[in-house]
C-alpha cells in the first residue's frame, strides 16, 4: 500500500468498470488511479409497471443489481417506493437509461442523469482541485480516499497546476491564422518558456507541438479559439497525417466533442460554441468560457470547487447550471430523489390571488437630477439571504397556498417559527447557506483589505463567482424546468423582498433621510450633514434590526445623477444612473458605456468624460467645470472627422436573435449576416455579429469579411450622432442642453456654449487648451 497526498484534477467513467481519477501529487508527480464506483438510479410508478421493468432488466446483458427500496420525494413530501437499478460500470449507465426510458415512458425516473462527478462528490466529499489523501495498491487502485479541505475554505491550497497557454495570432473568423504562440507556466506564476510555431507546413507543426506537450506535460490547456477552431483542426491534422498528438493525458481515451447550440434564456438567445473536452488534462477556451472576462481562471476554479462540476465543465456552463448542480449534490447527500424531468405545475390561483402573489421586486422611481452626498445601501445577496433566513424552498411551501399577507410577519419575536425553520432547513436553504456565508465573509475581508494585498484579486474573483451563482438561484427557483423549482416559493421570496425594502424605506424616513430611489435590493438616501460612512451606520443597524437581513453601505457618493427617459424627460428610468464615490471611483448603470453594442471609441470617450467630471469634489463644482469634458469631446469629434479613429474602435457588436429568414425587416445585424453568408460563413442565433456603419446602401459592412472595409465609406455622421448622444447622457444633469452639442462637431477653433444651470449662467469658451 502507498499513501498519496495531492489534488483531484479529473474524474470520469473508466472504460470497463468504476472511475478513473487523476491526482496532482504533492510530490510533483501526476497519478492515474482507478476505483470501483457503482452508480444507482431509480424508477417509480404503478407496481405492475415496475414488475415489468424488473423482468425487462433481468433479461439484459449488463451487470446490474435490482432491489426495491424507498426514497424521499421532495414534492410528494414523503418517502415513496422505488425500484433501484445499480450498475457496476458507470460508463454503461447513460445508454441503459435511455433504453429503459424509451421502453417504459410512463414511469418516473430519478438520479438518472446526474453527472458522475456529482455522484462521486456526494459519496466521498471530494470536488475538483480538492486537497485529498488516497491509499492505493500496487495496481494504482484506490483502497481509501478522503478530503483534506472543504469547498468553503477561505484560502484553499491550490495545486501547482502546469498551464500551457495557446494563442493564435489572428481571429479565425476574420482571417486565417499563421502562427500558434505557446507559453508555459505554473499556476500563480508568470509564464516562462515560450514558443512560436508556424501553422504551415502541418507536419512540423504537429511534431513540434507533440514534443512540447511531452516535455512540459501540462495539466491545463488555456486557449483562444481552442474549442471552435484550434483543437478540432489539430485533431483533424493528426488523423490525416497519422501523427498521434497527446492532447489527452489519458492515452486510452479520445477527446470528447460537444456540438454548438443556441438556446433561449432570460429573454435573450444564447449561443454556445462547440467544445473539446480532454481526459487527464483540462482544456478551457477563454473565448468560449462563461463569464471569463468577469472572474478569470480564479473564478472558474472557485465555481468548480463549490459546484463539484469538473473544471473544464465549470468554465463553460451558466451560473444556473452551477446552482442546479449544487442542489443535486445536496439532494444526493440527503437521499432526496433528483427527478429526471420536473413534473410539478403551478397551483391554481384566482386572478386576485395571482395579482397579490406575483408582483416581483419593489421599484421606487428615482428623483431625476443631480444629488450630492448620497448613501448607496444594498442588502447583501437579498434574495438568497431571504431563502436561507426564512427557509423558503419548494417543499416548505408544499401542500398549501402561501398567504402573502402573512409573509410580512418577519418579526424576530416569532421565535417558534424561526426555530422550527432552523431545525428543518429546506433543500434550497441548505444548498445556499454555506455559499452565502462564504461570500459575505469574502466581502467583509475585501472591505478592510488594503489594495496592495496579494489576496485581493483572488478574493474579488471568488466573490464575483459567488455573486453570479447567488443571482441565478432566485431565477431558478421559479424556472419552469428547474428540478427543484416552484413558482410559489419564487413568489414568496419576492414578497419578503418587497416587505424588507419597504421597512428599510420606513427606517430611513424615521431617521430623517430622504429616499431618492429604491430598486429591488438597494436604496439611495441623503440627509443634511450626512457625508461620511459613520453618518450612515445608525441607519444600517436599524434596517438590519427590523428586517433581520444583512445590509451594507455600497459607498457614499460625492454626487449621483438619476437620468430620465429619452422619450419623455419627465419620466425617470429605474436603472439608469451614474455617480462618483468619495474615493473617486465611478459607478455607472444603463448608459451607453454599459451596453454591449456601443463602439469602443464611444465607450472610451464617455468614460473619459466621466473621469474628468469625477475629479471635481462636488456637483456644483462639476457644473462650473465642464470645459475639460467638452474640450475632450471636441477633440474626439475632430479625430472622428479626420479619419484618425481606427475602424476596429467603431465596431458595433449585436447578437443574431433568430434565423436570418425569420427577420421581417432587414435590421443592420441582418444585413451584416447576409454579407457573411454570401462569403460562405454561417452564423447561428445567439452569435455576435460585428459590423461598421457605412454610407449609402446597404448601410453596414460586416467586419468578418475577407477584405477590410474601405475607411472612406464609413458613415462618420452616424458615429458623430451616436457620440453626441452619449455625451449628452452624462452632461445633461449638469445643465447642458442637447441642441448645443452639435456645434462642437464643426471645425472651428472655439465655440461658445450657453448652459442652462444657474451656477454657470455666463457663456463658456471651450478650447483644446482646457484639456
Amino acid at each position: 500500500m502507498k499513501e498519496l497526498i495531492g489534488w483531484l484534477l479529473d474524474v470520469y467513467p473508466e472504460a470497463q468498470a468504476g472511475v478513473t481519477l487523476w491526482l496532482v501529487g504533492q510530490d510533483g508527480q501526476r497519478y492515474r488511479l482507478q476505483q470501483p464506483f457503482p452508480v444507482t438510479f431509480y424508477a417509480s410508478g404503478p407496481s405492475t409497471h415496475l414488475r415489468l421493468l424488473w423482468r425487462y432488466l433481468q433479461a439484459q446483458s449488463a451487470l446490474l443489481t435490482l432491489s426495491r427500496t424507498e426514497r424521499r420525494d421532495l414534492f410528494a413530501g414523503r418517502t415513496i417506493p422505488v425500484l433501484a437499478i445499480q450498475l457496476a460500470n458507470p460508463a454503461a449507465q447513460p445508454a441503459l437509461f435511455q433504453q429503459i426510458a424509451k421502453a417504459f415512458p410512463d414511469l418516473s425516473y430519478f438520479d438518472a442523469d446526474v453527472p458522475l462527478a456529482l455522484c462521486y462528490a456526494a459519496k466521498y466529499d471530494l470536488f475538483p482541485l480538492a486537497h485529498c489523501q488516497a491509499t492505493i495498491d500496487e495496481d494504482c487502485r484506490i483502497q481509501h480516499i478522503q478530503p483534506l479541505d472543504t469547498p468553503w475554505k477561505l484560502d484553499p491550497l491550490h495545486p501547482p497546476l502546469r498551464i500551457l497557454y495557446c494563442e493564435l495570432d489572428a481571429d479565425p473568423a476574420r482571417q486565417a491564422p499563421r502562427h500558434l504562440n505557446l507559453r508555459f507556466g505554473l499556476l500563480g506564476n508568470s509564464p516562462g518558456a515560450s514558443y512560436r510555431l508556424a501553422l504551415q507546413p502541418e507536419r512540423p507543426l504537429l511534431v513540434n507541438l507533440r514534443a512540447i506537450l511531452l516535455r512540459h506535460d501540462p495539466d491545463l490547456l488555456l486557449t483562444t479559439w481552442g474549442d471552435t477552431w484550434l483543437l478540432p483542426r489539430l485533431l483533424d491534422l493528426s488523423n490525416a497525417l497519422g501523427l498521434p498528438l497527446p492532447l489527452n493525458r489519458d492515452t486510452e481515451r479520445q477527446p470528447a466533442h460537444h456540438p454548438e447550440r443556441s438556446y433561449f434564456s432570460y429573454g435573450q438567445v444564447i449561443y454556445r460554441g462547440r467544445q473539446v473536452h480532454l481526459f487527464g488534462r483540462c482544456h478551457i477556451d477563454r473565448g468560449n468560457a462563461m463569464l471569463w472576462d468577469d472572474y478569470d481562471l480564479e473564478g472558474v476554479m472557485e465555481v468548480a470547487r463549490v459546484t463539484s462540476l469538473p473544471l473544464q465543465t465549470a468554465a463553460r456552463v451558466s451560473p444556473g447550471s452551477g446552482i442546479s448542480a449544487m442542489q443535486m449534490l445536496t439532494a444526493l447527500r440527503q437521499e432526496v430523489l433528483v427527478p429526471w424531468h420536473k413534473q410539478q405545475v403551478e397551483q391554481p390561483k384566482t386572478a386576485l390571488e395571482m395579482f397579490a402573489a406575483d408582483q416581483g421586486g419593489m421599484v421606487y422611481q428615482p428623483l431625476i437630477g443631480l444629488h450630492r452626498d448620497v448613501g448607496g445601501i444594498d442588502f447583501v445577496s437579498m434574495y438568497p439571504g431571504i431563502m436561507v433566513r426564512f427557509n423558503i424552498s419548494p417543499e416548505t411551501v408544499q401542500g398549501q397556498r402561501p398567504n402573502f399577507q402573512d409573509l410580512t410577519r418577519i418579526e424576530r419575536s416569532d421565535a417558534e417559527e424561526l426555530q422550527g425553520a432552523a431545525e428543518q432547513p429546506g433543500l434550497v436553504p441548505l444548498t445556499l447557506a454555506p455559499l452565502l456565508e462564504k461570500r459575505v465573509t469574502l466581502k467583509s475581508q475585501l472591505a478592510v483589505m488594503p489594495r496592495w494585498d496579494p489576496r485581493r484579486r483572488a478574493y474579488q474573483a471568488r466573490a464575483s463567482a459567488h455573486k453570479w451563482l447567488l443571482v441565478t438561484c432566485f431565477g431558478y427557483l421559479g424556472y419552469k424546468n428547474a428540478r427543484f423549482g416552484r413558482i410559489e416559493a419564487h413568489e414568496a421570496v419576492t414578497a419578503y423582498g418587497r416587505e424588507a425594502l419597504l421597512r428599510a424605506k420606513e427606517v430611513a424616513e424615521d431617521l430623517g433621510f430622504t429616499v431618492l430611489h429604491l430598486y429591488v435590493d438597494g436604496l439611495w438616501v441623503k440627509k443634511p450633514g450626512a457625508k461620511t460612512v459613520d453618518d450612515f451606520q445608525a441607519l444600517l443597524d436599524e434596517i438590519s434590526r427590523r428586517t433581520h437581513l444583512p445590509i451594507a453601505l455600497d459607498g457614499v457618493y460625492r454626487w449621483v445623477a438619476f437620468l430620465p427617459s429619452r422619450v419623455n424627460k419627465r419620466v425617470p428610468v429605474a436603472n439608469r444612473y451614474f455617480g462618483v464615490f468619495q474615493d473617486g471611483s465611478l459607478k455607472v448603470r444603463g448608459i451607453e458605456a454599459r451596453r454591449g453594442d456601443t463602439p469602443a471609441f464611444i465607450v472610451e470617450t464617455q468614460m473619459q468624460m466621466l473621469e474628468l467630471l469625477a475629479q471635481e469634489q462636488s456637483a456644483e463644482a462639476s457644473r462650473a467645470s465642464l470645459r475639460r469634458p467638452l474640450a475632450l469631446l471636441r477633440r474626439r469629434l475632430a479625430e472622428l472627422r479626420s479619419g484618425r479613429v481606427p475602424a476596429e474602435a467603431l465596431l458595433v457588436a449585436q447578437k443574431l436573435s433568430r434565423e436570418l429568414e425569420e427577420y421581417r425587416a432587414r435590421s443592420p445585424v441582418a444585413r451584416a449576416v447576409e454579407q457573411l453568408q454570401s462569403a460562405g460563413k454561417s452564423l447561428r442565433p445567439g452569435q455576435s455579429v460585428r459590423f461598421v456603419y457605412t454610407r449609402g446602401k446597404p448601410g453596414v459592412r460586416a467586419w468578418d469579411l475577407p477584405e477590410p472595409p474601405d475607411p472612406a465609406t464609413i458613415d462618420i455622421q452616424r458615429y458623430t450622432t451616436l457620440l453626441l448622444r452619449a455625451a449628452h447622457t452624462i452632461l445633461e444633469p449638469f445643465g447642458l442642453q442637447e441642441e448645443v452639442l452639435p456645434g462642437l462637431a464643426r471645425p472651428l477653433p472655439a465655440r461658445q456654449l450657453t448652459l442652462s444651470a444657474e451656477s454657470v449662467r455666463t457663456p463658456l469658451t471651450i478650447t483644446d487648451s482646457d484639456l
